[in-house]
């Protein structure tokens, strides 16, 4: 499932409501579907492959880690530094 999908489905279920505001004005489900669909097909044209994604190498990561837990702070704020330190340890640059 993608979010192609949740537009269609959304557009399918409630045409007229509003997807996003444009100013004053309401773009409804239906414009949205239509609008990405229409991008979609032009897409190929401008040099882009369905299901083909590009990222240089360099931002692309080397590795994944799932915590249990964040590290928090007596207010639930996630201690982003606290994770910046452990993923940098024995390293000559960090994050």
């Amino acid at each position: 499932m993608h979010a192609g999908h949740f537009l269609t489905r959304a557009a399918q279920r409630h045409p007229d409501r509003p997807a996003w505001l444009e100013g004053d004005r309401a773009v409804s489900f239906r414009q949205a579907e239509a609008r990405v669909n229409q991008l979609a097909r032009a897409l190929p044209a401008l040099g882009g492959q369905p299901g083909k994604r590009h990222l240089a190498s360099y931002k692309k990561p080397q590795s994944v880690e799932f915590l249990s837990q964040l590290p928090t702070n007596a207010y639930g704020k996630v201690l982003t530094r606290e994770l910046r330190e452990r993923h940098s340890a024995g390293r000559a640059r960090s994050i």
